[in-house]
């Protein structure tokens, strides 16, 4: 079956934010007296709704004010990113206006809300080059659950395996995965382990290697 439409996660894919929420759970953790270790702050990485509070209060226990110490983070990545900015990963505009000139549907599938998604393409130089987004606050449950590409699937009016889906972290990618997407995974902050590597379509390094496999699926 062709591929009909390129579905992306945004940080760490899209967008380098995936280093700072490695970065700054642990100094919201640390700011209410708590201590995450990095592989904990690795396992974070695009759990949504309502994996993540549930995985904190397995961590820390159930007086964990997950809501005071999420609303932290995003503010002291906010401060970050008003001082530094926010960077395309190489290749982002060049494959999303390839895929486009070929007629492959662009897509972003993302735990960020679509207010701040919006906010940090335009930081980063993408604004306006994605005519669907879909965020995990439009389903019921964020990933690894399978909801958002579902939806977006839906959304786009392909089946599942129409569509490949674009991933760094393990989470997102048993996302897509479950959802039936062709999942390429562009590792930013890790290497796939044996549980993520049989549910690949490939592996690539870059963003630049997304279109030879999706343009030659077309």
């Amino acid at each position: 079956m062709s591929i009909k439409a390129v579905i992306f996660d945004l940080d760490g894919t899209l967008v380098d934010t995936e280093k700072l929420y490695r970065m700054y759970w642990p100094k919201a953790l640390a700011h209410f007296g708590y201590d995450l270790p990095d592989e904990r702050a690795l396992k974070l990485r695009s759990l949504g709704r309502p994996y993540a509070p549930q995985q904190f209060r397995e961590w820390y226990g159930e007086s964990f004010d997950y809501p005071a110490v999420r609303a932290y983070r995003k503010e002291i990545i906010e401060e970050h990113i008003a001082k530094h900015g926010i960077e395309a990963k190489p290749g982002a505009r060049e494959l999303v206006e390839a895929l486009t000139q070929q007629g492959v549907t662009v897509c972003i599938a993302t735990a960020t809300d679509p207010e701040r998604t919006e906010r940090y393409l335009a930081l980063a130089g993408l604004a306006g080059l994605f005519p669907t987004i879909i965020s995990a606050t439009m389903v019921e449950h964020g990933k690894p659950a399978p909801d958002i590409y579902r939806y977006a699937c839906e959304r786009l009016g392909f089946a599942s395996e129409e569509c490949i889906a674009v991933e760094d972290a393990p989470n997102g990618v048993i996302s897509a995965y479950r959802a039936g997407c062709r999942v390429v995974m562009i590792p930013d902050q890790t290497e796939p382990d044996e549980e993520i590597i049989p549910m690949l379509y490939a592996r690539a390094d870059s963003l630049a290697e997304v279109a030879d496999i999706a343009i030659q699926g077309v």
